[in-house]
């Protein structure tokens, strides 16, 4: 099949499947403590490669589950090295849409600035178009980029927006489809005010995008529900996902029934609960609890 009739079969799963996307891309700094919430502590690795290898090995044995699959997941957001390794003997993203038919996502931003009129901007991403080859050569379907707002400032806000928007041009250009994730921290003062100033910047920057081009969104779960019903539907907008942000599962799940059209894109809130030393009933049956109850959150 060539690359760009996989990718219409892709995007019409992500359009018009029921499910959600699993966000497994912890990378860098939060792979420690990624590894010591599934059980493994730093004693564990004496390099980086190790570290590595170890959460590798974690992500595999979800992806591998009887549990996890295109059944009631759309996609699955990878970092770089796991998009660069093997699961069974293909490479992962080739095992998640032949085996699994799970769509392959790929995080692309390298970290955050520092603080600055109450947001964090994302650090310059070095080498972005070659990451992007690469990933078309992997057969990822779209990208991820986060950025985080702290407080409810227009001029922070509208900058996150810009940056987020100037990126997605060039990942469109790959003919990837970029997911934008301006987060708004759960502990932001005036969360709801800084809600509204982000939607109205992102339907700005909608309303002038080209007309064959599309988005996908990944915004905190709002203090007001439905309050981004305008962007679940806006025809740019292929899906609207949520991130779990620091919410349990229970609470992030009893937010999201709330917000209809929006979908879970869940990374703590997915794996919560799950470790090294469980055995493969064990761990599959819990896996198989947590996806159906963020499965139904997703299909409201």
């Amino acid at each position: 099949m060539n690359l760009s009739s996989l990718k219409e079969q892709q995007q019409r799963k992500i359009k018009t499947q029921s499910g959600f996307l699993a966000a497994l891309d912890q990378s860098g700094g939060s792979t420690p403590k990624a590894l010591l919430a599934y059980g493994i502590t730093e004693t564990a690795w004496s390099s980086e490669a190790q570290m590595f290898a170890l959460v590798h090995q974690m992500r595999a044995r979800f992806i591998t589950s009887p549990s996890f699959n295109g059944d009631r997941i759309l996609a699955a957001i990878l970092f770089e090295g796991t998009m660069d390794r093997d699961i069974q003997g293909q490479p992962t993203t080739d095992y998640l849409w032949n085996v699994k038919r799970v769509v392959p996502f790929l995080k692309v931003d390298q970290g955050l600035a520092d603080e600055q009129d109450g947001v964090h901007l994302m650090k310059p991403i070095a080498g972005l178009a070659a990451l992007l080859n690469k990933a078309n050569a992997k057969h990822i379907f779209g990208t991820k980029m986060r950025s985080v707002i702290n407080q409810a400032n227009a001029a922070g806000i509208q900058a996150v927006i810009h940056q987020q928007f100037e990126v997605a041009a060039q990942i469109l250009a790959t003919g990837l489809t970029p997911i934008i994730e301006p987060e708004v921290n759960l502990h932001c003062p005036d969360k709801a005010g800084a809600e509204a100033l982000l939607k109205e910047a992102i339907v700005q920057k909608l309303n002038t995008m080209p007309a064959d081009q599309l988005v996908m969104l990944k915004l905190t779960l709002p203090e007001q529900d439905d309050f981004y019903a305008e962007l679940v539907k806006h025809p740019k907008v292929l899906k609207l996902v949520a991130l779990s942000g620091g919410y349990s599962r229970a609470e992030g799940n009893d937010r999201l029934h709330r917000n209809h059209g929006v979908i879970a894109s869940f990374s703590r809130a997915l794996v919560e609960g799950l470790s090294a030393p469980q055995s493969d009933a064990e761990f599959n049956a819990m896996l198989d609890a947590a996806i159906q109850s963020i499965y139904e959150a997703s299909t409201t």
